[in-house]
């Protein structure tokens, strides 16, 4: 299962998030650049157990050493599709989670889900030389805690079929608990020679989930609410999805579409996701500039296909109104 988006807009632009995926890239590049000086730069800065209980292994590393590979490792990516992958999740679930959060505490709280991660793994593992790495431990606390806060939120998701893409919506409590199920499974079917920490996995989804409780009862900082002032959103997301509702008689549908008021002022381009029936549609929407609150847009022959009549002939197809709604911040 590929998650595509997700249905919950955040109110303010996530730049915890997009430094961290920033960092994992100018880190990753270096790492394909490195040659025959890759392995002894993974296996410093990666997260090797036996760096604090094998005598013979801690003899090359200072204790402050092997203590910053708990952060350290999260940077680092063994492949191109182990940093797609995790940068990916991150930016689907990390926008929600700082929204939340504010952005300091979410950047203690990544760190810290990485951390509990590596812990975790160390307590099952702890007299392993293979270096462990990569962000998969810190993004599974974050859809940890996008699991608690966002239950109903929806992820639209690719589903593989051969070679045939099926896109549908997953309700995130189904997604994300499918997700750790399966973690969890292979955690506990794996000898560990998949060479994928999968208990790390496990464990950064639990730590997000308990981070997030423990955190709602320290007090915030002044700072993050000022931060917020300076990161508020100035545009709606460029793709939204529209659950169109029917009309009681007729073949139009109807349904809202967002946008905020510098949008409205100025006029913009949306694309709209529209399911019906078996069927996900995606259409480009012109939004004129000067638009007001509860203006309605339409969309030509965009509703229901028509019935055939008594005669056999068709009654053509609706239309789609589009009911625009200026989230003011």
């Amino acid at each position: 299962m590929i998650p595509i988006r997700d249905t919950v807009s955040s109110k303010n632009i996530p730049v915890v998030t997009y430094m961290i995926i920033g960092i994992n890239a100018v880190v990753f590049l270096s790492q394909i650049t490195m040659g025959p000086d890759l392995d002894p730069f993974i296996y410093i800065y990666g997260f090797v157990p036996a760096k604090f209980t094998v005598p013979q292994v801690s003899a090359y590393f200072s204790f402050t050493d092997a203590l910053f590979s708990i952060i350290s490792y999260m940077f680092l990516h063994g492949g191109l599709w182990h940093f797609l992958g995790n940068m990916w999740f991150l930016y689907i679930f990390g926008d929600n989670v700082e929204d939340h959060l504010g952005s300091l505490r979410f950047a203690a709280f990544y760190l810290l889900c990485g951390a509990a991660s590596a812990l975790l793994h160390f307590s099952l593992n702890h007299l392993s030389v293979i270096p462990t790495i990569g962000a998969s431990g810190a993004v599974a606390g974050v859809m940890g805690a996008y699991f608690l806060l966002y239950p109903g939120a929806r992820i639209l998701t690719l589903i593989p079929i051969i070679i045939i893409p099926w896109f549908i919506e997953i309700p995130a409590f189904l997604f994300l608990g499918i997700w750790f199920i399966m973690q969890f499974y292979n955690a506990t079917g794996s000898s560990g020679a998949s060479g994928i920490a999968w208990w790390a996995h496990v464990g950064g989804f639990i730590a997000g989930m308990a981070l997030l409780k423990l955190g709602s009862r320290v007090p915030r900082a002044g700072a993050d609410a000022k931060l917020k002032t300076l990161t508020v959103r100035k545009r709606s997301p460029s793709l939204q999805i529209i659950r169109p509702r029917p009309s009681s008689q007729g073949l139009d549908l109807f349904g809202n579409i967002e946008i905020t008021p510098l949008e409205a002022v100025s006029g913009t381009r949306k694309m709209v996701n529209i399911p019906w029936g078996f069927y996900k549609r995606i259409y480009s929407v012109n939004i004129p500039a000067g638009v007001e609150h509860g203006a309605r847009l339409r969309l030509s022959g965009m509703g229901r296909d028509g019935m055939a009549a008594s005669n056999g002939a068709m009654e053509g197809r609706g239309d789609m109104y589009l009911t625009v709604d200026i989230k003011k911040t």
